[in-house]
């Protein structure tokens, strides 16, 4: 989904920008085979009560109400049920980045020009001299999103938010008892490990034993076993923090 083109508006500045999805799936591609011929698995759009295959044009969505009683909601129904400036960034109000907890970020996109523009540099300049992000609403494809802008090195990203009722967290704070020696023993090994974030560094293992894998079949060579190392268990809270601290 490259190149959307969309636009930020800031008060009664209208920015044009591009954006750009910024993660690519790293998962390795399986099809599906009969184990029997090794040909694809092919997925067929099939009604039941008519017995037959159906095309694309003849399905619409249906909102089931009661038990196999259903609404039925044509697209051009359900276009006019979008919000007004659907292909707008519309930014609500700057807020601290730190409110907001992780677990409500959903997937980010780069927003960029196609020439850089006086408008999308003094936006990036104000964003990134307040050191807030801005909270704005907008429409991608057929889903209606709140998302947040923050300035980067590489431009602005936006990142979409999942809904509160999507997220599912304990009501309650949770409540910590935690004798001070082990918690001192802990801090030492938090400090002890201390270090940056460095993602090039970081490598998806499992995917990286799929390419091997795949790399020794077409050789004509068995699939190895990954190595796992054991760990022994140890029960007592106090005796595994001092081995931890030792084993460093």
């Amino acid at each position: 989904m490259p190149n959307i083109h969309s636009s930020i508006s800031f008060g009664l500045v209208n920015i044009p920008i591009l954006m750009n999805p910024i993660i690519r799936n790293n998962d390795t591609s399986f099809n599906q085979l009969h184990k029997e011929c090794l040909h694809r698995i092919s997925y067929v759009k099939y009604c039941e009560h008519c017995k037959t295959k159906v095309k694309e044009n003849d399905i619409i969505k249906g909102y089931e109400y009661e038990k196999d009683k259903y609404l039925t909601f044509p697209k051009s129904e359900l276009d006019k049920l979008k919000p007004e400036n659907e292909h707008e960034i519309e930014i609500i109000s700057f807020i601290d980045m730190k409110e907001i907890d992780p677990a409500y970020f959903e997937k980010s996109y780069l927003l960029d020009t196609e020439k850089k523009s006086k408008s999308y540099n003094l936006f990036c300049e104000a964003l990134k001299r307040s050191k807030k992000v801005a909270l704005a609403k907008t429409v991608i494809g057929s889903k209606f999103y709140y998302c947040i802008l923050r300035f980067s090195n590489v431009g602005i990203i936006m990142t979409t938010l999942f809904f509160q009722e999507e997220v599912i967290l304990p009501d309650e704070n949770l409540k910590l008892d935690v004798p001070e020696k082990e918690l001192d023993l802990a801090m030492k090994i938090i400090d002890e490990r201390k270090g940056k974030f460095e993602p090039e560094k970081y490598q998806d293992e499992y995917q990286n034993n799929i390419k091997d894998a795949i790399d020794d079949k077409l050789n004509g060579k068995p699939v190895k076993k990954t190595k796992k190392t054991q760990k022994k268990q140890i029960d007592d809270l106090l005796e595994a923090l001092e081995k931890s601290l030792k084993k460093k």
